[in-house]
């Protein structure tokens, strides 16, 4: 396994800056387009010299890859068969029709469906995605909600990565799309309870979603009228709607502070409502009720009086604020809520305890609760209240790293339950032919640390067999332990598929989250560290077959891990990877940066936090000494992670590194953070990953 190809970068001055009498040199500075906005909207304007750089990687990564050509192809191949090409979703039902998507045979895009409730003909195809999509290099769509009258349907679609979406409304029986077009949104789509008005997101110059506006159909977007500007520039905004269909919701927050202001959708030229100003570390999210205990009321599930695994509360419609909050379930430490609707005679709640999910179900008349929860070690569940308010069936998604999705309704009332769909594998799947198991792994602090796993009952666990240890830990968001079928590619071949779910995480309440960002952010690092050493030690996998793996946030965790325990991992794989920690802290001009303070801190301002991020940020720390194999993986247009972190990371290792293990490093230059739009594109970034940890761990 030789190196690819070396990539000669260009040389010149480094960037030279000073914060609190430190001073910061920056070699690579010059990969960051001055034009990065305009290269959003339009790739083609990016600087020659930067193009020429990200292109001869790409070239050297091919290079690289060429001897996999045929593997690639048979893990493509592989994959490709486990998906049902003609799959559909369960049709969701919405009044007189009932609305799904599906895919044609071949088709890489889907398609958005509708047909009348309780019928099996009488199909109309609302939106074709791969029409859509013909002669554009990316495509995606975004919202997508049919108007109260299921006359109109309003859709949003990304054409270049940038998650610059645009709004249009389609006219359902002519099949066209009317002159209303509103570019560059955020994809939210938000309907008046009149039919005549929309509500949706502009982003501010610094690609932040900041401003709510009413469109009245038929005019001139340029007239839409301003319903709510943020203010605080940290502040991230979006669009929801309560369960009962009353109000519209203006969400603001960043990763620790939320406010939510009601619009109420049956008056469009109503102000919004604050329910509670924003006060720094409250959290609350709304739901309503029409005549809950006689009254018209909020439920709000909240952090607020130290509850935080969060609690939910009610208030009188009439007094939002906290003031007239009261208790509907208590805090309980541990087990942290995830998420709340409110039906007419039941709240419905999504927790997880113990690194688990399960579904509370309250009856509201007297409190009794039940629980919908299942059996095996490791699972992925989730919820849906569907459309509707005066109704009993809610619709949940139960897979585990064997077990394929299932969709089944659910009676909250009866507790009967209805088996809508299993997922189809056209190839064959059999679950007996795998293992799934949760252990738990040591951290130097004594933690306990969940790593789900998933391995073929033929791989033996006797210190021998490779594997691809997955982490992310960051912003509480939990890893499912779910059903791919993807990994059974490398699963089939030998290895253990493990996820560590490390601290930065919610796997185990909110506290998880807390003992892994800021001050505490490299206990993300040490804890996957701690999981790959528990797996060497239990025999579990090859102590020099590990291929770490991780995307944004997590491609830091892997350029960090990188660097402090590199003979720990055969391979890294990081894809869009968040590696140039300190200069994008430092950088508030860029999208993502005054939101993310709350995360990593604010080196502008806070001396400590530079010291702490400059102490870990992959780029800064990249050392004189042996690396694992590196691949990573960027996008030409991503907006969250901008394609020079990862370009500047490889320039750097490749400048400092002492080992000729493989660094390759390949940009979408037709896509953003999520790589390929198409499902069978993305099967091709799958398969160049996948060849990659093969090759690394000697399979």
């Amino acid at each position: 396994m030789s190196d690819a190809p070396a990539v000669t970068a260009p040389a010149y001055p480094p960037l030279v800056r000073s914060f609190h009498g430190q001073t910061l040199v920056d070699p690579y500075a010059w990969l960051r387009a001055d034009n990065w906005r305009e290269v959003m909207r339009e790739p083609s304007v990016l600087a020659p010299d930067i193009r020429a750089f990200l292109e001869a990687e790409n070239a050297a990564a091919e290079a690289w890859f060429a001897p996999q050509a045929e593997l690639r192809r048979t893990l493509v191949r592989e994959m490709r068969a486990r998906i049902k090409e003609d799959d559909s979703s369960v049709p969701a039902t919405d009044g007189p029709f009932a609305y799904f998507t599906r895919y044609r045979d071949g088709g890489q895009h889907p398609l958005i469906c509708r047909r009348p409730t309780g019928a099996i003909a009488g199909e109309a195809v609302l939106l074709d995605g791969d029409a859509l999509a013909q002669g554009k290099a990316y495509f995606q769509f975004g919202d997508a909600r049919q108007s109260p009258d299921h006359a109109l349907y309003a859709w949003t679609a990304d054409e270049a990565g940038s998650e610059y979406y645009t709004l249009r409304i389609r006219d359902i029986a002519a099949g066209t799309d009317l002159p209303d077009i509103v570019s560059e949104t955020t994809g939210d789509v938000l309907w008046g309870a009149d039919g005549a008005h929309i509500y949706y997101v502009r982003r501010d110059a610094e690609h932040r979603p900041s401003f709510v506006y009413r469109h009245a159909l038929g005019a001139d977007p340029a007239s839409d009228v301003l319903v709510y500007e943020e203010p605080d520039k940290g502040f991230f905004v979006s669009l929801g709607r309560t369960q009962s269909g009353r109000f519209g919701l203006i969400s603001c927050g960043d990763h620790e502070t939320s406010e939510v202001w009601l619009l109420d959708l049956h008056a469009p030229l109503a102000a919004p409502l604050c329910v509670e100003p924003r006060e720094t570390g409250l959290r609350y999210g709304v739901e309503h009720h029409p005549a809950l205990g006689g009254a018209e009321s909020l439920v709000i599930e909240t952090n607020a009086d130290g509850a935080e695994d969060f609690k939910i509360v009610t208030a009188p419609l009439a007094s939002p604020g906290r003031a007239s909050w009261r208790d509907l379930v208590p805090h309980k430490a541990g087990r942290l809520i995830l998420s709340v609707s409110v039906l007419r005679d039941h709240l419905v709640r999504l927790e997880r305890e113990d690194g688990l999910p399960r579904i509370v179900v309250r009856a509201l008349a007297d409190g009794a609760e039940h629980v919908v929860d299942f059996a095996e070690e490791a699972y992925s569940l989730g919820f849906d209240p569907g459309y509707g308010f005066d109704k009993t069936e809610i619709r949940f998604t139960y897979s585990s790293m064997t077990t394929p999705s299932e969709v089944w309704d659910y009676d909250v009332a009866s507790r009967a339950r209805v088996l809508r769909k299993r997922q189809e594998v056209p190839s064959g799947h059999d679950p007996k032919r795998y293992v799934t198991r949760r252990v738990m792994a040591p951290a130097a602090d004594g933690e306990l640390i969940p790593v789900s796993l998933l391995f073929s009952k033929d791989t033996p666990l006797d210190g021998t067999a490779p594997c691809l240890l997955y982490g992310y830990g960051a912003y509480g968001i939990s890893i499912p332990a779910g059903f791919s079928t993807s990994r059974l590619s490398l699963v089939d071949r030998g290895f253990v598929y493990a996820i560590a779910h490390i601290r930065g995480g919610t796997e185990k309440g909110w506290r998880w989250y807390r003992e892994g960002k800021l001050a505490k952010k490299t206990n993300s690092f040490t804890d996957f560290i701690a999981a790959g050493d528990y797996l060497v030690a239990q025999k579990i996998v090859a102590p020099d077959r590990i291929v770490a793996h991780g995307g944004s946030a997590g491609g830091m965790l892997m350029g960090a891990v990188a660097n402090l325990r590199p003979s720990l991992f055969a391979g890294i794989v990081a894809e869009v990877p968040f590696v140039d920690v300190l200069n994008t802290m430092l950088d508030d001009t860029l999208p993502l940066t005054p939101p993310e303070w709350p995360e990593w801190g604010n080196p502008i301002e806070d001396p400590e936090a530079f010291a702490g991020i400059r102490a870990y940020s992959p780029y800064d720390n990249v050392a004189a000494k042996d690396y694992p194999a590196i691949f990573a993986l960027a996008g030409l247009t991503d907006p969250r992670v901008t394609y020079w972190e990862p370009a500047k990371w490889v320039a750097r290792l490749r400048e400092m590194k002492t080992d000729d293990r493989p660094l390759l490093l390949r940009t979408n230059m037709d896509a953003g953070h999520g790589g390929a739009s198409g499902r069978f594109d993305r099967l091709e970034e799958t398969a160049l990953v996948y060849a990659f940890a093969l090759a690394v761990a000697g399979r």
